[in-house]
């Protein structure tokens, strides 16, 4: 996609079937109930890992489709036009914890847990963020301490998704704490382990990916549950977020999309004054503006993944999307629910919903204020880096 950022037939082909997926599957009466019951159904897991979207970018080796970044980025966005929650879940299942997994465990926890995500069977979830670390993620305080062949975890990780839907999380924590952010680990945790006590947040959206927060208390997990070696988990979970930050952004673009093409269908056949709102230039310059400036995002969401496929470092492109996909997002998915007036007031419409799930991406996984810190770093070095 270097020139004129097209997809080949291939691609066209994939975006094609998962959007008529989307289209059968996610239904307004899914979609409703996954956001009432906090839950997504065993159905939809099925589902997805009969087309290939639960393991879409695991390695065929484990049951995968082992898709590049901008295949992936097409399966996200198709998904997010339709369900934002299930684009996201995509990210989480393979980017972050299992990509992690597919990259730095051993291969025993690799053919032990691969397999089952990418038939549905099980999911995944990431835990860094404490109750009082959250962008300041070197500054995690639970602890790993070795002892005869175990690691003994204790402390507590907050505001993380999965909760109650996950099997497993890659769990980031301290092995050598005099050492800051080069002493932390990345371990897999079964949650069904001992000493480990989940809890739950009741969210305004995003809300079937099940937020919240796991305490552990003298949790044992044997040695070969450490993935990457004793001491690199920060490294790698901050390549790892470069990957996942682009995703989330183009899920937000995606959900927006959908929104505005909502808004458009029902502006061709709401009149007023005798003829459709949409032939009103206060309607038509409204969308034309959010679809130029999500047109754009867009375009630098694709861009970077096409830069990941080359092997390219994509940490600015990265923090770039998303300090501006999820707000251009927000204020588009508003502007389409009053487009449609009071009908999109009410849960009888998608874009509320659209608009609960989109503000908590403005939060998580780092604010736009830390990604222009990253964004500002990447571009005038290091020595202007406020905070050190």
């Amino acid at each position: 996609m270097p020139l004129g950022f097209d997809f080949d037939e291939e691609q066209e082909l994939f975006r094609s079937s998962v959007a008529e997926f989307a289209r059968k599957n996610l239904t307004k009466e899914n979609i409703k109930k996954w956001d009432r019951d906090a839950r997504f159904t065993k159905e939809l897991y099925e589902k997805l890992a009969e087309i290939g979207l639960a393991g879409i970018s695991i390695p065929p080796e484990y049951g995968g489709q082992g898709a590049d970044s901008v295949t992936t980025g097409i399966a996200v966005e198709e998904l997010s036009k339709v369900d934002f929650n299930v684009g996201n879940l995509l990210i989480i299942d393979n980017i972050l914890s299992g990509g992690i997994i597919a990259s730095y465990a051993n291969e025993k926890l690799k053919s032990d847990i691969l397999p089952k995500l990418c038939s549905g069977q099980i999911h995944l979830g990431i835990a860094l963020t404490e109750p009082h670390t959250g962008s300041d993620a070197a500054n995690i305080s639970t602890l790993a301490k070795k002892h005869d062949g175990y690691y003994v975890l204790n402390g507590e990780k907050a505001s993380i998704s999965m909760v109650g839907v996950a099997s497993y999380f890659t769990l980031f924590a301290k092995t050598a704490p005099e050492l800051g952010s080069k002493g932390i680990s990345a371990f897999l945790l079964p949650v069904d382990a001992e000493g480990v006590q989940p809890y739950y947040f009741d969210d305004l959206g995003y809300r079937p990916l099940r937020r919240g927060g796991l305490i552990l208390k003298d949790v044992r997990l044997p040695e070969e549950n450490l993935m990457g070696g004793e001491n690199n988990g920060f490294k790698i979970v901050m390549q790892q977020f470069d990957y996942s930050k682009t995703l989330l952004a183009l899920s937000c673009v995606g959900a927006a999309l959908g929104a505005l093409d909502d808004a458009v269908e029902y502006a061709r056949n709401r009149k007023a004054f005798g003829q459709p709102i949409l032939k009103f230039e206060g309607v038509q310059f409204r969308l034309v503006e959010h679809y130029t400036k999500l047109e754009a995002a867009r375009l630098l969401c694709y861009r970077t993944l096409w830069l990941r496929d080359k092997g390219k470092r994509i940490t600015k492109e990265a923090a770039m999307c998303k300090w501006w996909a999820p707000k251009l997002a927000v204020e588009a998915i508003h502007d389409a629910l009053l487009t449609m007036g009071n009908p999109a007031y009410s849960t009888d419409f998608p874009q509320e919903k659209r608009l609960r799930d989109v503000i908590g991406i403005e939060i998580g996984d780092g604010t736009a204020e830390i990604q222009k810190i990253v964004v500002a770093r990447e571009m005038f070095g290091r020595e202007f880096i406020p905070y050190k």
